[in-house]
């Protein structure tokens, strides 16, 4: 079994707007529908369960309606933080099969990504995808800063896909501590994630100038 858990739980703050970044209108569609129809695409029987902000779900039940959609999913209510979004949707899932946890707001990870962490996971219980880096890398000091080899690093996208049951234990592991992304609590669990290469138009959408990134790929 395969499951996603999509999180949208972001806000307009950075965009200059009311409009959740997830709401917004990318040819015409939400950006969470876009990002719905990829993983629809790649495994029309994936369970799709989105964390959305309990004051956001009569906005997605509208959204649903207006544009007619018919792709399966359920959806529970977000917590405070990322990690209590992903630990309020894992507890609707079954301890068996493995779960992508993605951004909402990545409507433009392509499938071939998506099928490397599924495949990957499905290896070694724990998969990313990354890029590297293109630009100069720097560390701070606190008197100043010291240039680091980017070679050592990589930029982590989503999805991130881990067997279910291992997920739940770490996430029981790690109690109340918050996390920035869903491998650090695997790790932190003591189990080795993996990386697979990543798309690069596979951005997150966070301010104005994304929006007009993803509509001229997506019109390519």
């Amino acid at each position: 079994m395969e499951h996603l858990i999509a999180v949208a739980g972001g806000s307009g703050t950075r965009m200059g707007g009311g409009t959740p970044k997830q709401f917004l209108l990318l040819n015409g569609k939400p950006v969470l529908l876009h990002t719905l129809e990829k993983f629809y695409a790649y495994n029309p029987k994936v369970n799709i369960v989105l964390a959305l902000p309990e004051a956001e779900i009569e906005t997605w039940k509208q959204i649903v309606k207006n544009h007619t959609i018919t792709i399966p999913h359920a959806f529970v209510k977000g917590g405070q933080s990322r990690s209590q979004s992903v630990r309020n949707a894992l507890n609707v899932l079954g301890d068996s099969g493995l779960v992508a946890i993605h951004d909402g707001v990545r409507p433009l990870v392509s499938i071939e990504t998506i099928t490397r962490c599924f495949e990957e996971a499905r290896k070694t219980g724990a998969a990313i995808p990354v890029m590297p880096l293109t630009d100069s890398l720097r560390r701070y000091t606190g008197t100043g800063s010291v240039a680091e080899d980017r070679a050592k690093f990589c930029a982590v996208q989503t999805p991130q896909v881990f067997d279910v049951a291992l997920l739940k234990k770490a996430y029981e592991k790690a109690g109340s501590k918050d996390f920035t992304d869903d491998a650090a609590v695997v790790e932190a669990a003591g189990h080795r994630v993996s990386p697979v290469d990543g798309n690069v138009e596979n951005i997150k959408i966070t301010a104005p100038f994304d929006v007009k990134v993803a509509e001229v790929v997506m019109n390519l």
